[in-house]
């Protein structure tokens, strides 16, 4: 039976990628850090010292703690953010269960350099249509969910990611962009490493409708006209994004959870005699 306020890596594994994911928290010592550097999907390497401090940046947000083993770091970091009114739960057997799980986990030495709120920025094309929303979705939902996403013009892509240490992506002689016949998308799964059976089958999906390619997946048809209609919807790059992360959303689960599934009409059909 599970400790109280634990969750098991299987159950956190079912949460990271979906809006419902609470925010984790790497509580591992610097030396058991050092040792091992890669990071659970979207977590944030934190210590466990300030968590009065910490507890005002999550502004009420849910957390779940992980330490090296699931003891006393992450458990007591858990408890105290509980007793500053933060919701908090800890990661039953810590960073080893997961690894040993053969759970994914990311290098952040990939990622761009944080801001002063411990948010990775990054920028890319204005009027996004496939790449361009799929990637802030894989951003937000596996390496940083409170990352910034800025839309500027084409031209000026590169001089905003210098001025703000931002990471450019989607644009051609950058490092985040197509490679051969890989999309965006694509290359960074590859990158980071998030080889999962439901990303790689939304991968073929993504690189049909983006590659004009919609061979590659039945259903890249549908997220190219779903992308389009959006983008015809709204204006503002930002409102669409928001728009198109549901959308995410919805094929990432069906990805997942329902790709097998079929719907028939009509639904009851009378048993034959």
């Amino acid at each position: 039976m599970p400790a109280p306020n634990a969750i098991s890596p299987e159950k956190l594994s079912r949460l990271i990628g979906t809006p419902r994911s609470p925010l984790l928290l790497d509580m591992r010592s610097d030396e058991d850090y050092a040792s091992d550097p890669r990071l659970l999907p979207g977590s944030l390497h934190v210590g466990d010292r300030n968590l009065a401090g910490l507890a005002k940046r999550l502004a009420g947000s849910p957390s779940i703690t992980v330490c090296h083993a699931g003891h006393h770091r992450s458990q007591g970091a858990a408890a105290w953010l509980r007793a500053e009114g933060i919701p908090s739960e800890y990661l039953e057997g810590g960073f080893e269960a997961w690894s040993a799980a053969g759970l994914p986990l990311i290098d952040p030495a990939k990622l761009p350099i944080r801001d002063t709120h411990d948010r990775t920025v990054w920028v890319t094309r204005a009027r996004p249509k496939i790449d361009r929303i799929a990637c802030p979705w894989l951003i937000r939902r596996f390496l940083d969910p409170r990352a910034v996403i800025l839309f500027v013009a084409p031209s000026e892509v590169t001089g905003v990611a210098k001025r703000y240490n931002a990471a450019p992506f989607d644009i051609e002689q950058v490092f985040w962009s197509h490679r051969g016949d890989l999309c965006t998308f694509d290359v960074m799964l590859g990158e980071f490493g998030l080889s999962m059976p439901a990303l790689d089958r939304l991968a073929a999906i993504v690189r049909g409708a983006d590659t004009a390619r919609l061979d590659l997946a039945p259903e890249a048809a549908g997220l190219l006209a779903a992308s389009l209609g959006l983008s015809r919807m709204y204006s503002d790059d930002l409102e669409q994004l928001d728009a198109g992360m549901l959308l995410y959303d919805a094929f990432y689960r069906w990805a997942r959870d329902a790709g097998d599934e079929t719907h028939n009409w009509p639904t009851n059909r009378p048993k034959a005699g």
